[in-house]
Formats: structure tokens, sequence, C-alpha cells
């Protein structure tokens, strides 16, 4: 493991982070680049080996964070607060060894309560590698009944 960029990452974090969506020390650790395209949440992320399992590929721990983050992200960028997962899956496709990952969230089905949401986590070669879907529970805010 490169000890001198993790611990650069883990600095950088700690100068840079601040409360909030996007902001806050995991998304400045994991160097992530949040951007919200078309009805999706769009989340960049450099792979870098202090992410790895002892195999030597990104973490599925990892890989799981990012894809909640994505989700998370677009129900906040969609309703102006966030909501709470209630349970999700994960599918892992194929193992991550360096590049770029990207992780696309979109809404399934959006219902009083409930969502039910959906990402993608692309490699750098445009590859699927991993599908997550998740149930999360609708801020308090959004409900009409």
């Amino acid at each position: 493991m490169d000890e001198t960029a993790a611990r650069d990452a883990f600095e950088r974090a700690l100068q840079t982070h601040a409360p909030g969506f996007g902001t806050y020390f995991l998304a400045r650790l994991l160097d992530l680049d949040i951007t919200y395209p078309e009805g999706k949440c769009v989340v960049r992320m450099p792979v870098r080996d202090f992410q790895f399992n002892p195999i030597g590929c990104l973490h599925g721990g990892m890989i799981a964070t990012v894809m909640d983050i994505s989700m998370g992200h677009l129900l906040r960028h969609s309703y102006g607060v966030g909501g709470a997962t209630l349970e999700m899956k994960v599918q892992y496709l194929r193992a991550i060894t360096g590049g770029t990952v990207r992780a696309e969230a979109q809404f399934l089905r959006r219902g009083r309560r409930l969502a039910f949401v959906e990402s993608r986590l692309y490699d750098e070669a445009d590859r699927l590698a991993v599908v997550a879907t998740s149930t999360w529970k609708m801020p308090e805010a959004t409900r009409k009944d």
C-alpha cells in the first residue's frame, strides 16, 4: 500500500471536510465527484490501493458505500432532505483493481412513504461491475398524508 498517498488523502479530508452532502469527511477521503445529470446522481471515485481488500481489488464494503452514497444523494437532491436506507442488496459482477469507478443512481419507483432506487457501478472501461438496489424511507417533508 502506498502509505504516503493514504496519509495525504486522510490529511486532505481532515483539512477540507465540512458538514453537508458531498463535503463531509468520507466524501473528501474518497475524493468523490458528485453530479446530478438528467434525474440521476453520478458519483465518480478514483480507486486507490488503501481501499483494497487483502486479495488486491476494491473492497466490497467500499463499493457498497459509494453506491449507498449515490442513492442517498439522489434522494437528497430530489427532495431537499435525505431519507433513510431500509435495506440494500448488492450484486458484485466483476473485480475492480484500478482506475476510476462511476456509480449511477436512479429511481425505480417513488411512493409517498418508500422509494425504490438502483445504482449501477461501472469500471474505467465502462463495464458494468456492480448493481445495487435499495429501499428508502421517504423523508417526512415529502409525505402528503
